[in-house]
């Protein structure tokens, strides 16, 4: 569990982002938990710099198809990192568990294969409070996190 705001960053330690191109996968499931996700992180990445011309947002219906979408964007668009953002809630079944460890695994996979750094912003909670506090509630906003860690990975 995350004990502090996720939203808290050193601001003078994020590179100036004002020549990154930035896309960013979003998943269409937990849209009260993902959209929120999504505005936390273009709001950041615009504060360090990014054009909004210079932040291209493409859904895909669930987590799992953030893996297809993020391998797209790191062959075919020239982005200097690309950012995913799913919201997944653990429920009676394991569903939640083989979501959880594909995205995991594939966003890895590609973080080793490809020359675009992909930032990993799924939330994997237990329940819909807990994806809440992370995406602009009491623990800030994930989205946020993603958007610093992707800057940072661009200017590596």
């Amino acid at each position: 569990m995350a004990t502090k705001n996720l939203s808290e960053y050193n601001v003078q330690k994020v590179p100036d982002a004002s020549n990154m191109i930035f896309g960013i996968v979003v998943a269409e499931w937990n849209p009260e938990i993902t959209g929120a996700l999504l505005d936390g992180c273009v709001s950041t990445l615009e504060r360090h710099g990014a054009l909004p011309e210079n932040i291209h947002v493409k859904t895909v219906p669930g987590s799992f198809e953030l893996i297809y979408g993020a391998h797209q964007m790191t062959l075919n668009d020239g982005y200097d990192a690309v950012i995913i953002l799913g919201s997944v809630i653990r429920g009676e079944t394991p569903h939640f568990d083989y979501i959880c460890e594909g995205v995991t695994a594939g966003i890895a996979r590609l973080n080793a294969t490809s020359s675009v750094p992909v930032v990993y912003g799924l939330l994997t909670t237990g329940n819909l409070q807990q994806a809440k506090d992370r995406s602009g509630g009491r623990l800030g906003n994930k989205g946020d996190e993603c958007a610093v860690v992707a800057i940072k990975m661009a200017k590596f």
